[in-house]
């Protein structure tokens, strides 16, 4: 069975503990921002509240992000790592590949990350008027588009017709029904997310090979 990148995402430009000290403490700063975000919103997030949350000097934050933007990024690029890693245990523990279960599987997945974490909700589906959070969910999908779509045509589920424009296209659609389940909702509107997947997948399934409809025993 093909093999699903857990590595899809762009990291943040910013300086990477290398000593467990170092490490602990930028993870209490993100832990400190993810709280202020979860209460307040991303707007409200401040670098003084993030250092006061953490009981850390304002100058050691600066060591390793530039700005609020940088928080920002870092917590989203921590969680987005956990999903894309999510995605690929859930894609490999199928017993039955399909078109259906690849789509149904990998949106699955975000959702019980989202549910996990409440910052990420906040940060990549409520916060996108922030330009860096919008860019890096751009580039993000993008990613995503090339990996499953690499995935669907490696494992005979899809053929070439299904080009990098139409999985780009696929992805955004699915993106925008998260942020429209979970626009108020707090763990995701479920009849949404439902007909999300039914939309998704039914779009798809035009591209599908045979064995993309029947499905792949693993």
């Amino acid at each position: 069975m093909p093999v699903v990148d857990a590595t899809w995402t762009t990291s943040p430009r910013r300086r990477v503990p290398r000593q467990e000290r170092s490490r602990r403490r930028v993870e209490g700063l993100l832990d400190a921002a993810a709280r202020i975000v979860v209460e307040r919103g991303v707007d409200a997030l401040t670098t003084r509240d993030i250092a006061d949350a953490a009981e850390a000097p304002v100058a050691s934050l600066y060591q390793y992000f530039n700005d609020k933007e940088d928080v920002l990024l870092a917590l989203a690029q921590r969680d987005m790592d956990e999903m894309d890693a999510q995605v690929a245990e859930d894609l490999a523990a199928l017993r039955v590949l399909s078109v259906d279960t690849l789509v149904r599987t990998t949106m699955l997945a975000f959702v019980s990350v989202y549910h996990r974490r409440p910052a990420f909700v906040e940060i990549y589906l409520r916060g996108r008027t922030n330009q860096a959070v919008h860019q890096f969910g751009r580039e993000h999908n993008q990613r995503v588009a090339e990996n499953l779509r690499a995935f669907a045509i490696d494992a005979g589920l899809a053929d070439e017709r299904l080009t990098g424009k139409i999985a780009h296209l696929a992805v955004e659609v699915g993106d925008r029904i998260f942020q429209l389940a979970f626009a108020e909702d707090d763990h995701g509107d479920p009849e949404l997310i439902e007909e999300g997947v039914v939309l998704v997948s039914s779009y798809l399934d035009r591209y599908a090979t045979a064995k993309g409809r029947k499905g792949i025993r693993q």
